[in-house]
């Protein structure tokens, strides 16, 4: 992709990949560039997320960014905590990671998701207001909808690689009752 087409999806907003009453509803700190100008989320090459799904068994076999429709059939979708895309997380400010999460409670609030699960501890933290959260099961809640802190499926995040996400990922998998579709 040439770097003004990167440029141009700047501040773009990508739909949202959900329906009611998922599994496990996936949300994302923001689009990257990447995403935006594809208009399919985590498509940056070298982001983990799509690989982790398959290493976790969430998903049968690697989904490319293309086929993020697919996600609901598994009982997966995604959303972000802010909507509108940015090169680096850190061009958004507190205050927007804030407004953020009130809209992202809205919204599951309205879909009902068995599981959130937000990949970046970071965004968590502060769209929660929990400084204190870690990697795992949170204590705070959505009416009935359990919240799930994951890590950052970036290539940058290189404290985790896809194998140790993918154990993390697993995890929720399990707690969320959901098959592994790994062993079909």
């Amino acid at each position: 992709m040439k770097p003004e087409e990167l440029a141009a999806a700047r501040d773009r907003v990508i739909p949202d990949v959900v329906a009611a009453d998922l599994g496990v509803l996936f949300c994302g700190i923001n689009p990257g560039l990447m995403s935006a100008a594809t208009g399919h989320h985590f498509a940056r090459p070298g982001n983990r997320f799509w690989p982790v799904l398959r290493l976790s068994g969430f998903t049968p076999r690697q989904l490319a960014p293309s086929e993020q429709g697919e996600l609901p059939a598994y009982g997966l979708g995604i959303t972000n905590v802010v909507a509108r895309a940015t090169a680096r997380a850190d061009e958004l400010s507190d205050e927007e990671f804030r407004e953020g999460g009130r809209i992202l409670v809205a919204k599951v609030e309205r879909l009902r998701p068995r599981w959130l699960a937000v990949v970046g501890i970071t965004a968590y933290r502060t769209a929660f207001d929990d400084r204190s959260a870690a990697i795992g099961p949170q204590k705070q809640t959505i009416g009935a909808t359990r919240i799930w802190a994951l890590p950052n499926p970036s290539g940058l995040n290189a404290h985790w690689t896809a194998e140790t996400m993918a154990e993390e990922f697993g995890r929720l998998r399990v707690a969320a009752e959901m098959p592994d579709r790994t062993a079909s």
